[in-house]
């Protein structure tokens, strides 16, 4: 596997699905080669809507997106705050016709498999809800906040429970969805959970055409930039939304196929179902926000990422921008740099393909 060209430890910021992909690049270094991947900020998510899809809603309701100063996803509905002070609403129902296929089998509302996880919901306006996963998670945190990066209180009962109801609600509401695509034989593999052993049987003689016949074409594709980066030869692009194969896959290559979010999942790299708790397992949770941080809800995710470059916690860190030249069409950038940080904050609420920038050196911002 081709590492960050310059083989730095990096914090990713990614959703779910991203996290699940560093969780498996993570297990498997034997086959997939040493992850740069040190850290996971995991993100709240409901679902993801295609950029493409979004810019054309919006028209339809005579607003180009290139006049939104603001997305949220809240209280059952989606809003635009735009750039003269107009605000547009719409309930999600309506909304979902922009969403993408694979956010409607997943089955993770608050990245579970992170070490720290970051949302909205559960906390009061100008707070996050900050659940720490790992020792690691819980470290950073604690010190985070020792150093004045963050203030952090306790979470009320009634945020825990509406925030474990939303992540029920996903659940429910996917779990449905997987059991009526593999009634129509459109395999949905991350949810058939297996052993390690089981795990390298089944995958050892999948290649990329396996991959885009059990996720990509069956709409689990989770845009993530996986297969790209593990790919060996350097023949997996990210076009059309979707991974395509540009030469042959060399024999016994199944790299891509080990790495997808959206092939099969040990149990050794999930450890359980992930329907069986709400919020998955954690060592605390707790709301948060940021003083003079301007961010999404409390600007904690972006608090924290500053104190992890302050504290070369990890060299570099992978979060998603918006294109200068399309705006709100999200680019994911790894970089050193606070101020980067600071002008990618905000959610995007659309998929951006966050490995690839691993592979991609001009898509790094370098120290001048």
């Amino acid at each position: 596997m081709t590492k960050n060209t310059k083989g730095e430890s990096v914090t990713l910021v990614g959703t779910p699905c991203h996290i699940i992909a560093a969780e498996k690049m993570d297990h498997y270094p034997e086959i997939l080669g040493d992850s740069p991947v040190e850290f996971k900020l995991g993100l709240f998510c409901m679902e993801n809507f295609s950029h493409s899809y979004l810019k054309e809603f919006l028209k339809q309701e005579n607003i180009e997106i290139d006049d939104v100063n603001q997305f949220r996803v809240e209280k059952g509905h989606l809003w635009a705050h735009l750039k003269d002070g107009d605000v547009f609403k719409v309930p999600l129902s309506k909304a979902k016709v922009c969403m993408r296929k694979n956010c409607q089998v997943c089955m993770d509302y608050t990245s579970e498999l992170a070490d720290l996880s970051v949302g909205s919901v559960g906390s009061a306006p100008g707070w996050s809800t900050v659940i720490a996963r790992t020792e690691k998670g819980l470290k950073t945190l604690n010190k985070a906040e020792s150093k004045g990066y963050i203030e952090t209180k306790p979470m009320e009962q009634s945020g825990i429970v509406l925030l474990e109801n939303l992540a029920n609600k996903k659940k429910k509401e996917n779990k449905e969805e997987i059991k009526k695509r593999e009634s129509v034989a459109r395999p949905v593999l991350y949810r058939r959970y297996i052993n390690d052993t089981e795990f390298r049987e089944e995958v050892s003689s999948c290649q990329f055409n396996d991959l885009k016949a059990d996720v990509v074409d069956v709409g689990s594709c989770v845009l993530c930039g996986a297969c790209y980066y593990v790919c060996p030869e350097n023949i997996i692009s990210i076009e059309d939304r979707k991974p395509q194969l540009k030469g042959t896959c060399p024999p016994d290559c199944n790299l891509c196929y080990v790495a997808c979010p959206r092939t099969y999942l040990s149990q050794e790299v999930l450890h359980r179902d992930l329907d069986q708790k709400p919020l998955g397992d954690y060592l605390k949770i707790v709301s948060a926000r940021a003083d003079g941080v301007d961010g999404q809800d409390g600007g904690v995710a972006t608090a924290i990422l500053n104190f992890i470059l302050d504290e070369n916690t990890t060299d570099e860190v992978i979060v998603v921008d918006k294109m200068d030249d399309n705006p709100w069409k999200p680019e994911a950038i790894l970089t050193s740099q606070v101020e980067d940080v600071k002008k990618a904050a905000g959610t995007k609420y659309s998929a951006a393909p966050v490995f690839k920038v691993l592979k991609n050196e001009d898509s790094k911002k370098e120290v001048s």
